[in-house]
């Protein structure tokens, strides 16, 4: 059955094509399995929660009936602004519009938080621009660039809301830097969400061609409730497709967790166990909440436009596994830099088990792509990354990211990164183990290799399921490279953070290009004379250190330029110094090229073709680097797609020429 809704019609209908409805929800209350909701344009003003799960063979399926012309919006119109001093504008808001949650009161805050809380999940808009919220009055009077944005001239713009309980009222200030707010645009936040399941297993659903935006969402650490503004909310099966989805206060598309009232910002809360225990215990009460293959997972999130959204543009723990994440464009994510801790980035999954994030372009964001804990069988293969790293005259806030396009972190795989384009001057940050990259063009550096976990043990799963094989500390190393380029195109020098409130602490991460880092790592015959296999009995005790010690690494068919420097037991490398290389992105009218002359030094340098059987396993696990169906892969597809022969080059493309073509061309919603 077909239902039809319409904000424009003249009044109420049943749902008809004569007669539709005015609001999404309307239908989303009667929608059942094969139903097609078609929904026309205008603007919805709505938090929509579907009732009714479709399924496997009959979806539920919600289409904007023009592309991006049906608009789910969390925010309002605010009007009847008052002046109050200089550009400083105020009005007033009965808080019965909000309900039992107040943007305007509800701090962005919680477990993995690391700046200072002052930051509310509410937000003021100018013609769909975001103002930056002031901490008091006199700073939103004053106006001041905001050392920490991306965008210091628009940081210039800030709102600033205090209660007046007698009245039951929000009262909101707004510098709008000259603007007449009553001649313009003018929004706010009031929806906690825009389209998300109240209940949780309302599966099968399709969202096609929406534009989504404008919602005052949660803070979503993996240990607590998560919510997006748009989101399956722990259920199996759904499509979010052609969307354009932007302006969320902290998390875009989640396909996060369940809720357990037990475990929801334990830490926060009550203090006395540590996030990461709770995270351990998140994992372990996953299957009482129904974690299984069978049930949870298995998404689609394929292209959308996702952006200005200032937690993460993906966020997720365990509810995405076994997903697909293709030809997204996610970009300007955390610019604001209002808010600061562990959940930041342009897609951020904990346990992305069998996840494949393939063909997205994301660049401008705080961090690329963070896999944290249980990328086992991941797959980041075609990607286009790059300028995720803070500009030069921004300020590093305090409690804030580093940037880089791939952070993966305290898993033991396997985790794949094949055929990816990364040009930002931090390739990985690799706080992990299990880790193999084939045919990459890495122009930054490898980050926290051998450090930054501490004792954490963390889960590993049985081959292709969520259920728990066991937890192991990371030992680091288990890692493959193969087939990739490296250039130092960004300088050589440490990147030192200094510490405002204790001078005597520093942050210093490395930023020179290559697997040098890996030195000190055994090879395969190194590490394994350790355990004496040859003799009968062996002695347990003696084998202690060996057990808790590095693992090995293979590396070998890897060019390095510019300073760009390889690990010193690999065998076929290529090495040019020759200062004659370059490497860059080029946005033409909104296709993306890439400009380089790395083929042309690179000559006649010629390497093998690498398989799953070249990878072996990831050591816990004892998992293949292969297909989430248990299938070989063979690298025989390059970035493009283009298919590589008997003469194998590194790096992303399968030859030259094909280095030359459109990379990824603007995203177009039909």
């Amino acid at each position: 059955m077909k239902i039809y809704v319409n904000a424009n019609a003249t009044h109420d209908g049943n749902g008809t094509f004569e007669l539709p409805f005015k609001r999404i929800n309307q239908a989303a209350a009667i929608a059942k399995p094969g139903d097609e909701v078609i929904v026309a344009t205008g603007t919805y003003r709505e938090y929509v929660d579907p009732i009714n799960a479709g399924t496997e063979e009959n979806r539920i399926v919600y289409r904007s009936e023009k592309p991006l012309g049906a608009i789910i919006t969390g925010a309002e119109k605010v009007t009847g602004w008052k002046k109050f001093e200089g550009d400083v504008w105020v009005t007033k808001v009965k808080n019965g519009i909000f309900g039992e949650y107040n943007p305007y009161t509800t701090l962005v805050y919680g477990d993995w938080y690391f700046a200072t809380p002052n930051k509310h999940t509410g937000c003021v808009w100018l013609n769909d621009q975001a103002l930056y919220e002031a901490v008091t009055l006199d700073e939103c009077i004053e106006a001041k660039v905001y050392e920490c944005s991306w965008d210091p001239e628009n940081s210039k713009r800030k709102w600033y809301a205090e209660q007046d309980t007698e009245n039951d009222e929000t009262i909101i200030y707004a510098n709008f830097g000259g603007a007449d707010p009553n001649k313009e645009n003018v929004e706010i936040n009031v929806r906690r969400e825009c389209f998300m399941p109240g209940k949780e297993g309302i599966g099968y659903i399709t969202v096609s061609g929406f534009n989504i935006n404008k919602a005052a969402t949660t803070w979503a650490p993996p240990a607590a409730y998560q919510d997006g503004m748009i989101s399956p909310h722990w259920s199996k099966g759904w499509i979010i497709e052609d969307c354009e989805i932007w302006g969320s206060k902290c998390a875009g598309i989640c396909v996060g967790r369940y809720y357990d009232p037990d475990n929801n910002h334990y830490y926060t809360t009550k203090h006395v166990k540590s996030p990461t225990q709770m995270e351990r215990d998140s994992v372990c009460r996953g299957q009482y909440y129904g974690w299984l293959k069978e049930k949870i997972g298995g998404h689609i999130i394929r292209r959308n436009n996702i952006h200005h959204c200032e937690q993460g543009g993906i966020i997720g723990r365990q509810g995405g596994v076994f997903s697909i994440i293709e030809d997204n464009h996610i970009h300007h994510i955390n610019n604001m830099m209002e808010l600061g801790g562990a959940e930041i980035a342009g897609i951020k999954m904990h346990a992305a088990i069998d996840v494949v994030m393939r063909r997205n372009h994301i660049h401008h964001c705080t961090m690329g792509i963070w896999c944290d804990w249980e990328a086992q069988g991941t797959r980041i293969s075609q990607n286009l990354l790059h300028d995720n790293e803070r500009p030069s005259f921004a300020k590093q806030l305090q409690g804030g990211m580093t940037c880089q396009d791939i952070f993966v972190e305290v898993g033991h795989g396997p985790t794949l990164i094949d055929n990816n384009i990364l040009l930002s001057d931090v390739s990985l940050r690799i706080a992990t183990q299990g880790v193999a990259m084939v045919h990459n063009l890495c122009a930054g550096s490898f980050t926290m290799v051998g450090a930054g976990t501490g004792w954490r043990y963390t889960p590993y799963h049985i081959p292709h399921r969520t259920e728990v094989m066991g937890f192991m500390t990371i030992l680091h190393g288990d890692d493959r490279f193969y087939n990739n380029i490296f250039i130092q195109k960004w300088p050589s020098e440490d990147w030192v953070l200094e510490n405002d409130s204790n001078p005597n602490e520093k942050q210093i991460e490395n930023r020179k290009v290559g697997t040098y880092c890996w030195d000190e790592y055994p090879t395969y015959d190194e590490w394994i004379k350790q355990f004496d296999m040859e003799e009968e009995y062996p002695n347990m005790r003696k084998h202690e250190a060996a057990h808790f010690s590095h693992l090995p690494v293979w590396i070998d068919g890897n060019a390095y330029f510019e300073g760009a420097t390889p690990w010193k037991n690999e065998k076929n490398a290529f090495v040019d110094n020759s200062g004659k290389v370059t490497v860059d992105v080029v946005d033409k009218n909104g296709d993306w090229f890439l400009d380089t002359n790395i083929y042309e030094v690179l000559d006649s340098f010629k390497v093998d073709m690498i398989s799953t059987e070249t990878l072996g396993e990831a050591f816990e696990p004892e998992q293949k680097f292969e297909n989430p169906d248990g299938t070989p892969i063979t690298f025989d597809v390059d970035f493009l797609g283009n298919h590589r022969g008997t003469d194998i080059i590194p790096g992303p493309f399968a030859s030259a020429d094909s280095s030359k073509e459109v990379l990824y061309g603007k995203l177009e919603i039909e």
